[in-house]
């Protein structure tokens, strides 16, 4: 075998399509189970809003967490509440909730939202521009071409007049079109100053490649049962399986990464699903596990420092930026039919730029989120929106079903040593290995980050016509987390980074990675699926030209 890569999410998947597009043999390992959107994703059943995405149980990511931080006093606004419920988090301590992570061919992509964007151009220079974090080698520029090629595969819809990123050419599918919900955040704009754009979305607006355009079921999360959302597994990996030169074994959990002579890894030992093991040699070794699974795998294969692989500079693991989020729901007077539709169709990059939040260095973006606050059924409505019970209740579900006007906000989160990836030796995966421990740590200048997004949030539902907010929830007072980056970051200094521009480690020549570890920074809110498949291609494209 000429490659073999460990992890099939966004860089997994994409890495394997643009190898096998040069006649290069590749071994794709996948620890978790392949999903079939038709039998497992179960949209038509009448209990449909009780059934999230369907994590298969023996595939759960086991992780466990540090002790997190106090909560203090003059953050109260900051509080996770229901207008039902009260406080969600009733401790003085920030609480551990949830790493949204898939284990399953096509990783996060299979559940993720379906939001395809480009890093904004100032995030690849965040130490040299603004003193924080660190730059990344590469420009915007240099991933621009990559870019559109992942675009274009995945079939990503957009408004290619929008100007928040710079563009060569359109994007492969026309915007989708708002909402009835979002016109009525539109229509704020002129209140708060916030431009809203069309979101752009690996979610088809027409058909294209044999795939059939969206029918606004509002349920991405959950997992797509037409393939219309461009997850990674109906996309990158059936094309790089159609090429011959894919072979794709999933239910088969890598344990370490074996090192060799010259500075070269050799090859992987795992366990494949009637729990045999395996050792495959390869030329190249790609890891794409997510930042928090890479780091581990990393930790876990020690090389002749036993400090872990590619570690020479004592950074595996470190510089872990988590997903800093807040969101604001309130009742609308009119029946906006928020329930239907897309879960994020506007977007605002009002304030992406490092620099654009007064006081604090670090973006955010503002986007729509009834579906991802799970607030599109009946159900969720009468647990949280509407209080009381019986004739009264019933009455009051009429009125309000519908109603829900949804914001919420994602920002940068910045490395702080106190943020990190460990080994935790004190519990056991499936296989008697040690699982990941997430330590994290919010520091002020996420916090008042975080304020300026709450604050925003409020005003953009007033501004567009909401008069009660009943819930908010934010990361403040919990750990919860779809988007994790930086514990294997990249850099052009062996001492301060893990692996070069192309993901390479800067002593183990035939390793590389490529997923959201190798981030120097996070960026102002972007989802980062779309900047680690053009990454991927372009390690790829490296690959081809150099090793083969």
């Amino acid at each position: 075998m000429d490659v073999i890569i460990i992890g099939s999410g966004a860089g997994g998947g994409a890495s394997a399509w643009a190898l096998a597009q040069q006649g290069i043999k590749v071994l794709l390992l996948e620890a978790g189970p392949v999903y079939d959107p038709y039998q497992d994703y179960k949209l038509s059943q009448d209990d449909w809003e009780l059934r999230m995405f369907p994590d298969k149980q023996q595939h759960k990511l086991k992780y466990s967490f540090s002790a997190l931080q106090p909560l203090e006093e003059k953050y109260q606004s900051l509080r996770s509440w229901n207008h039902i419920h009260g406080l969600f988090n009733t401790s003085t301590i920030r609480k551990a909730y949830k790493y949204h992570h898939v284990q399953g061919v096509g990783g996060s992509t299979l559940h993720f939202t379906g939001e395809a964007h480009r890093l904004h151009p100032q995030a690849f220079k965040m130490q040299s521009q603004y003193g924080v974090a660190a730059d990344w080698p590469l420009s915007f520029a240099e991933l621009q071409s990559y870019y559109e090629q992942a675009e274009k595969l995945i079939g990503v819809s957009g408004d290619s007049e929008d100007n928040s990123r710079p563009r060569s050419s359109d994007f492969p599918l026309q915007a989708h079109k708002p909402g009835y919900a979002s016109r009525k955040i539109l229509s704020s704009s002129e209140k708060t100053g916030l431009k809203w754009v069309a979101n752009s979305l690996a979610v088809l607006s027409s058909p294209y490649d044999n795939r059939p355009s969206c029918n606004y079921c509002n349920n991405c999360n959950r997992g797509c049962p037409r393939k219309d959302k461009g997850s990674v597994d109906v996309t990158f990996i059936n094309k790089a399986l159609q090429s011959g030169y894919c072979q794709l074994q999933s239910n088969s959990t890598v344990q370490r990464i074996i090192s060799g002579k010259n500075d070269r890894v050799q090859g992987v030992e795992y366990i494949d699903a009637q729990g045999e093991i395996h050792l495959a040699t390869a030329d190249i070794i790609i890891v794409a596990c997510g930042a928090v699974e890479t780091s581990r795998l990393l930790l876990l294969s020690a090389a002749d420092n036993n400090q872990g692989l590619a570690n020479e500079s004592g950074l595996v693991g470190k510089n872990f930026m988590e997903t800093l989020a807040w969101v604001s729901s309130g009742i609308h007077p009119e029946n906006i039919g928020s329930h239907r539709g897309l879960p994020s169709d506007i977007i605002s990059w009002t304030y992406n730029a490092p620099d654009s939040i007064p006081g604090v260095i670090g973006g955010c973006r503002f986007s729509t989120t009834a579906a991802e606050s799970n607030l599109i059924g009946p159900v969720n409505y009468a647990k949280r929106v509407v209080k009381g019970w019986g004739l009264q209740h019933k009455q009051a579900m009429r009125d309000s079903f519908g109603h829900v006007l949804s914001i919420g906000a994602i920002g940068e989160s910045l490395p702080d040593s106190r943020s990190f990836i460990s080994l935790d030796n004190d519990k056991t995966d499936r296989f008697n290995r040690p699982i990941a421990k997430i330590n994290s740590y919010l520091a002020e200048s996420e916090v008042k980050r975080l304020l300026f997004m709450a604050d925003k949030c409020r005003e953009i539902l007033t501004a567009s016509g909401v008069e009660n907010i009943f819930e908010e929830y934010g990361t403040y007072d919990y750990f919860n987390s779809t988007h994790v980056f930086g514990t294997a970051r990249m850099g052009s200094d062996p001492q301060t980074s893990v692996v070069n521009s192309y993901g390479q480690s800067h002593r183990w020549k035939n390793l590389f990675i490529v997923d959201a570890s190798i981030f120097p920074s996070s960026g102002g809110g972007e989802s980062p699926s779309l900047t680690i498949e053009a990454l991927a291609i372009r390690t790829a494209k490296y690959i081809g030209e150099n090793f083969t």
